[in-house]
């Protein structure tokens, strides 16, 4: 008897199945009522006295055998089932997926590329960590310039000759060492100035500044690219051009644009007035080409710069520039729909 219920023993370790079916007559073969198990039990008490231990020891692990063969089958096909429904049944709603949001900055900075694009200005990039000819010096602003107090910068300890860039003019400057005329390019980039945080400030920002240097270029070719970018950005045609100063270029200008007053919002932005500044803009000055090895007698150009931060500000009405590099999700979530 012992050696047939060893046989059956050997018999449950090779069992297998993928069969419902199989697997629910096997367990009723030996776990049943009316199984093998319930009768090798029956037949206990016939068995002779020096036999009964280990007679009990092999029906306890027939038992034993069985009941986890079972079990492991039946896990194994309800897994393969539950694995089978998830990824077979078509009719099963989707798995929700996260969908990501562009930054504003990226989205204006995007849109104004693709403005400028369209009348044949390509994109170029510089360092962020400039030294002073290419910051400074190139740009007509000297040595104790006065005009340097203008901007807080951010110097490197170890050499005050290396800074953080306080504009992406220096870009310009190192586009014009490095190229000959016709030059038409825009630079956008982040630079960083030492001034105090505020809703309406930040220590970095993001501009996109504007060069084209060829012969025979004027101001009114500046401000017709200017009416045409002004128009493409903001939907709006009427600029004016105020004069200002700045060390690089003269003449120069500050750009308004006609925004108008239909809503409240309108003149908080443009304080009653409805002229909006967005940028400032000039001629190259002729010691700024004379610097990047270019003739002024033969060439000249004009040159403009926008903080794509304010402009994000302005498009999108939001309140504080500090949400802008905060990385709050609540914020950003709300750009989904931006191209």
């Amino acid at each position: 008897m012992i050696e047939t219920i060893k046989e059956h023993l050997a018999e449950v370790e090779k069992f297998t199945s993928t069969s419902k079916d199989e697997i629910e007559a096997f367990r009723i073969k030996y776990l049943g009522k009316k199984g093998l198990l319930n009768g090798f039990f029956a037949e206990f008490k016939n068995v002779p006295n020096e036999e009964k231990k280990e007679f009990g020891q092999v029906i306890n692990q027939l038992k034993n055998v069985a009941t986890d063969k079972v079990a492991a089958l039946k896990t194994a096909l309800e897994n393969q089932v539950e694995a089978k429904g998830k990824y077979g049944d078509l009719t099963r709603p989707g798995e929700p997926i996260a969908l990501g949001a562009r930054h504003p900055i990226s989205i204006v900075k995007n849109q104004i590329i693709d403005i400028f694009s369209r009348i044949g200005f390509n994109v170029s990039e510089g360092p962020e960590i400039e030294d002073d000819w290419h910051n400074f010096t190139a740009l007509n602003l000297p040595e104790y310039h006065p005009a340097r107090d203008m901007q807080d910068t951010f110097f490197i300890q170890t050499d005050p000759d290396i800074l953080l860039r306080t504009h992406t003019s220096s870009v310009q400057v190192r586009y014009m060492e490095s190229h000959k005329p016709p030059i038409r390019t825009i630079s956008p980039g982040r630079v960083y100035r030492n001034e105090a945080i505020s809703a309406r400030s930040h220590c970095f920002f993001h501009q996109v500044e504007g060069l084209y240097v060829d012969k025979n270029v004027s101001f009114a070719d500046l401000k017709q690219t200017l009416q045409y970018f002004t128009s493409e950005m903001f939907g709006k045609s009427k600029i004016r051009l105020r004069p200002s100063y700045f060390p690089f270029t003269e003449p120069s200008a500050e750009v308004d644009v006609y925004w108008g007053l239909e809503t409240e919002t309108d003149y908080r932005m443009t304080k009653g007035t409805g002229w909006l500044e967005i940028m400032g803009c000039g001629m190259v000055d002729p010691n700024v080409l004379k610097n990047c090895g270019i003739d002024p007698d033969v060439y000249s150009g004009f040159a403009f710069g926008m903080g794509i931060d304010r402009i994000a500000l302005l498009l999108h009405q939001i309140s504080d520039i500090r949400l802008l590099s905060e990385n709050d999700v609540r914020f950003l979530e709300q750009f989904k729909s931006a191209l």
